[in-house]
């Protein structure tokens, strides 16, 4: 039996959650069932624009980026969860970053088309 997401299913679930959760939290391990384990110390959301999903996936469109003063923190961003605020706000999903090192004082950026998320389609 084939169990999953149909693609065009899959994009409206995605582009649901994504306008309903655009605000974006890093963490330094897995945030956890309610998204609010191992946060970062740089605690400040970000604003995330993603194009239409396709295919059951969705990437941002955008960069999204932290300054150097917001950055107070040698860590390494190793996750992020999707908030419905840019402060407080429901929890949504988490997915993971990749090439998180971040040094205190430094700016941080996620690039355009690396921030994504995926459903399992059925196969």
């Amino acid at each position: 039996m084939t169990v999953g997401f149909g693609a065009a299913g899959a994009n409206v679930a995605l582009d649901a959650l994504n306008a309903a959760f655009p605000w974006i939290k890093l963490h330094t391990g897995d945030p956890g069932a309610n998204g609010t384990a191992n946060a970062a110390a740089n605690a400040t959301r970000k604003q995330v624009s993603e194009a239409a999903a396709s295919g059951g996936a969705s990437t941002s469109d955008d960069a999204v980026a932290w300054t150097s003063g917001e950055v107070t923190t040698t860590e390494n961003y190793t996750h992020f969860s999707r908030w419905s605020a840019s402060s407080a706000g429901t929890f949504g999903a988490s997915g993971i970053v990749s090439s998180g090192s971040v040094t205190a004082g430094t700016a941080f950026s996620i690039p355009a088309g690396d921030l994504d998320q995926s459903l399992p389609l059925a196969s």
